[in-house]
């Protein structure tokens, strides 16, 4: 084990810029990512999409989401080998400039590749922040540090479900995409203003292929192990966030709903979103304290009862909309559970491999979303959006119980 030297010899103020600069990162990076889940509808209705709409949704979240998966082992390998500060940067531009460009997309090939490319740089820019901030800060603030980081995610799909539903109407989803570039400016405070790991300063200089060959040949069990747990957790998310707009949109059409009812559908999903920053916030003190294991199953048993909720009662719950509040804040904060992998994940690799391994189990993981996606457009299809929520319900099960192959490793220092 590394001792925590490194970590004491960086001042605190400067623990705490590089946090501020990496959840903007973060925070951008997931409303780039999300965006076009809230603006599909007005490009399906210029693009005349129809009876294809669900299908070509899925498919384009589901190429972004596919990318992702090789930004995240590429751009993990890179920031190994060049540095964590060097590779947020070129990441958050990528991201940033690539949503921008698809606004000048003029059909669904070239939305599809613009899609592909932000994929690459979010896949990338995930584990970059989150290997800093483990290796930053000490051993016993590992799982709040990287809870509040994940904090940003929340935050970012806020906006983009404001920009969707509320600035898309006003000025075209041409120009939300447009106004979605301009996070390119972190550039710059990313280069001026972030610190590099001790860490990887300190470790041993290896070639590009070296930490892949490490984490295939040494660290493959752990690195299966996360995959997993990362497909079923990513698996709930997914589903259940970028479908809710057409959630809401199936209930609405079901004839039992009035007309308050689709003024206040935004107020629904804001507010899962600050139950899943609230989720968040403290999950980093849960899992700190009663271990990452006990976290998980707690909070991913809470959103499997809120998706039982909307999957089953929903009808039910239109003749007293009060209803949905508890069911999605019990699907937001038990969402918050996300902020534990960046913690998870850097205590089980070393140093020489951190951000190898982290880009590739999550971004793998994320990835697999794309099959998810497809099936939820298949079950919709044929049995409604409400009964695909059952599919991430069943993620959320076995996160719950998933998580227990893992060892605990709260408190540990990194190795």
């Amino acid at each position: 084990m590394d001792s925590n030297a490194p970590i004491v010899d960086l001042p605190a103020s400067a623990r705490w810029r590089a946090y501020a600069i990496s959840v903007l990162g973060w925070m951008f990076d997931f409303y780039d990512l999300v965006v076009f889940a809230y603006l599909a509808r007005a490009i399906g209705k210029d693009w005349h999409w129809g009876a294809d709409f669900n299908r070509n949704k899925a498919l384009l979240v589901g190429i972004t989401l596919a990318a992702s998966g090789i930004g995240g082992i590429v751009f993990g390998g890179l920031a190994d080998r060049f540095g964590r500060r060097s590779v947020m940067a070129w990441t958050i531009l990528i991201y940033s400039l690539s949503t921008g460009l698809c606004g000048l997309a003029p059909n669904i090939v070239w939305l599809a590749c613009l899609r592909a490319v932000t994929g690459l740089g979010v896949g990338g820019e995930w584990a970059t922040g989150h290997a800093l901030m483990a290796e930053i800060f000490p051993k016993e603030m590992h799982g709040r540090a990287a809870a509040f980081l994940q904090a940003g995610e929340p935050v970012g799909v806020a906006l983009a479900v404001i920009a969707g539903l509320w600035l898309e109407p006003r000025v075209g989803w041409r120009t939300v995409f447009f106004i979605s570039a301009l996070p390119a400016f972190l550039v710059l405070l990313v280069r001026r203003h972030t610190p590099e790991s001790p860490l990887w300063l300190a470790r041993p200089k290896r070639a590009f292929l070296a930490p892949y060959k490490i984490l295939m040949r040494d660290h493959w069990r752990p690195a299966l192990q996360g995959w997993v747990l990362g497909c079923s957790k990513l698996g709930t998310y997914w589903l259940t966030y970028i479908w809710l707009p057409e959630y809401f949109m199936e209930l609405e059409q079901s004839g039992h709903a009035n007309a308050h009812f689709s003024a206040i559908r935004i107020q629904f999903i804001l507010v899962a979103q600050g139950g899943q920053l609230l989720g968040m916030l403290i999950f980093g003190y849960v899992s700190d304290h009663f271990g990452r294991r006990p976290a998980f199953t707690v909070y991913s048993l809470l959103t499997a009862g809120g998706l039982f909720a909307l999957s089953q009662f929903g009808d039910q719950m239109l003749a007293n909309p009060q209803w949905f509040w508890p069911a999605m804040a019990a699907v937001g904060f038990g969402s918050g559970c996300t902020a534990g992998f960046g913690a998870l994940l850097a205590e089980l690799f070393p140093t020489e491999i951190r951000n190898t391994a982290m880009g590739a189990v999550y971004n793998m993981a994320r990835a697999f979303q794309f099959v998810t996606q497809m099936a939820m457009a298949a079950i919709a299809a044929y049995a409604g959006i409400a009964q695909g929520l059952l599919l991430a319900m069943g993620f959320a099960l076995v996160t719950a119980t998933w998580v227990w192959t893992f060892r605990e490793t709260k408190g540990e220092a990194l190795a």
